[in-house]
């Protein structure tokens, strides 16, 4: 995988990141288009609409990506089923990243490369990671060894975001994810994060698990649940802190409706 994306940033390819409309996917898809943006990529990005769309990958989103001159997709949080769709994007001339945290078929999609915990080959010792979490894991991945402390300090907290509203198990590297995104939530560089804390009334207060829970992650799911979920990634990426604000009242509107 790490290749793969090396090899399109050097070339200066488009890079499509795929995902769908809930908390863990849209951490997700956030992780992973910062990095890249970060890194000087073209990205597109797309979240489909829960009701017209559906769950998944599907052949003419794929095909609205090749069509815009993507050459790469990779996929968050979901895909490790998708071996038709996938099939399809390789026959019009795009490769596939596949990273999920989905228990597979007994085929595996023929991507160029699948990261998955639950691949029946894998090796990796903790096999409970949420979608952010594998998302995060290609991260440090591509970052490298002298990168990895400070992109971790960067993404923790959108990680634990993530793995708290797929309720993950609590444990192992888990809980080391979510204890440190806790932790690094006040001083995080996502101002949609601050922007949501205000908005729903948590600024300068301590915060847990249940907080993220029961308060924030509704309100970033509500967007999906309304067909909006493009919003709720638009504010995890902003940097303009007024747009943030707009769109995190955007966000606990659609969670009231």
């Amino acid at each position: 995988a790490v290749a793969r994306i090396q090899k399109a940033l050097a070339n200066d390819e488009t890079i499509a990141v795929v995902g769908y409309y809930e908390v863990d996917c849209i951490t997700s898809t956030v992780l992973l288009l910062d990095y890249l943006k970060n890194c000087g990529a073209k990205c597109l990005r797309y979240i489909p609409r829960r009701i017209e769309d559906g769950y998944g990958l599907s052949k003419d989103a794929i095909q609205g990506l090749r069509d815009k001159g993507a050459t790469l997709m990779i996929t968050v949080d979901c895909g490790i089923t998708g071996n038709e769709e996938i099939d399809f994007a390789t026959s019009i001339g795009m490769d596939v990243v596949v990273t999920d945290h989905h228990e597979c078929k007994e085929n595996l999609p023929r991507a160029v490369a699948v990261v998955d915990p639950h691949r029946p080959d894998d090796a990796y010792p903790f096999k409970y990671l949420a979608g952010v979490g594998v998302a995060l894991k290609l991260v440090l991945a591509l970052g490298g060894p002298d990168r990895e402390n400070a992109l971790f300090a960067r993404y923790c907290t959108l990680a634990a975001i993530g793995t708290i509203a797929d309720v993950m198990r609590m444990e192992g590297e888990n809980r080391t994810i979510v204890s440190c995104g806790l932790e690094a939530l006040p001083h995080t560089d996502f101002v949609g994060i601050h922007a949501l804390l205000k908005e729903a009334g948590l600024l300068g207060k301590p915060i847990t698990s249940i907080q993220i829970g029961f308060v924030l992650s509704p309100r970033i799911n509500a967007a999906g649940r309304m067909g909006e979920a493009d919003l709720a990634a638009d504010l995890l990426e902003t940097s303009d802190p007024a747009r943030a604000a707009g769109l995190a009242k955007g966000l606990c509107d659609l969670n009231r409706k």
